[in-house]
């Protein structure tokens, strides 16, 4: 499998949809090296905008280019674009429903070492609870290449979170289901449905099939579209299979998983386990050594899924 950086996707996609069309501006806040931008900005210079370290005013001058008919991209570290800014996301963006797109890099733990500074651990949580803020985490370069394309047709604000490495395809070429706000079966099964989101849809779908090896029919969903989730699969889910896993890269408050728990006890009860960063400052190291940790990589809901049954 290739592993490739969702990042360098998102620059791809962008420098080659902004050639055709001049409205695209990209804002950075001195992070055009870590969000992969840089072949943007050296390429589309009268199309980009420096902003410094100043994530309030990275969202507030997208805000106003929207206004007048731009279509922004703020690229900005997770852990400061869904804090430092929230009130500009909040107000400039969501209640004046703005056409900006808030790319969210190095989302999660991926600052591993770095420490709770550095994590985005709330963001699903904090963008989320906007009115008008959709919210979306893709899994590998294939899906944020289909989301990108998608989100640039319409003039609506989102929250795109994204890692800082490079990851392994969970599609093949030519072969990636993609339909916008609507979760993606990646594996069908009877038995257990495990939902996923961003980075940790490839761990789930390496569990499905060692869970196969072991008699237990595992179906898998991609839940790129955290906000506006997708109902419709979590309640098929639950009336077709007898326990639902979630997991993700987030807290257990405010994030999918909560979500889809208060979907399936309203809709089609069902045991609900959700696999998350726990309420406290994480462990530090490598982002893969963080889940290992908290046993949300494939032998961890392996695990959990073996447990439960």
């Amino acid at each position: 499998m290739n592993k490739i950086a969702n990042k360098q996707v998102i620059n791809d996609v962008l420098l080659e949809e902004s050639a055709k069309d001049k409205d695209i501006i990209v804002l950075c806040s001195d992070s055009r090296g870590s969000a992969g931008m840089k072949s943007y900005a050296e390429q589309r210079p009268e199309q980009f905008v420096e902003v410094g370290i100043a994530e309030q005013n990275l969202v507030g001058i997208s805000a106003g280019l929207a206004a007048c008919g731009k279509k922004p991209f703020a690229v900005s570290p997770a852990s400061f674009l869904s804090t430092r800014s929230m009130e500009q996301a909040k107000v400039d963006v969501a209640y004046s429903n703005t056409n900006v797109k808030l790319i969210g890099i190095s989302g999660g733990v991926s600052y591993g070492a770095l420490g709770m500074t550095h994590h985005s651990a709330t963001d699903i949580a904090t963008m989320g609870s906007m009115p008008n803020m959709r919210v979306y985490l893709p899994s590998d370069r294939f899906q944020t290449e289909a989301l990108i394309r998608s989100v640039l047709k319409d003039e609506k604000p989102a929250y795109i979170r994204i890692g800082r490495n490079a990851v392994e395809d969970v599609y093949e070429e030519g072969n990636v289901p993609f339909e916008l706000d609507k979760a993606t079966l990646v594996k069908d099964g009877t038995d257990v449905t495990i939902i996923a989101c961003g980075e940790l849809v490839g761990d789930a779908k390496a569990a499905a099939e060692e869970l196969a090896g072991k008699g237990i029919s595992v179906r898998v969903l991609d839940m790129y579209c955290v906000k506006p989730i997708d109902k419709e699969a979590i309640i098929k889910a639950a009336k077709e299979t007898k326990l639902i896993v979630t997991v993700e890269e987030h807290t257990m408050y405010g994030g999918m998983g909560s979500m889809v728990a208060q979907i399936t006890a309203a809709n089609a009860p069902v045991k609900v386990i959700n696999l998350t960063l726990p309420d406290a400052p994480v462990v530090t190291g490598k982002s893969r050594e963080i889940f290992k940790y908290y046993g949300l990589d494939a032998e961890g809901i392996v695990k959990t899924v073996t447990e439960q049954l």
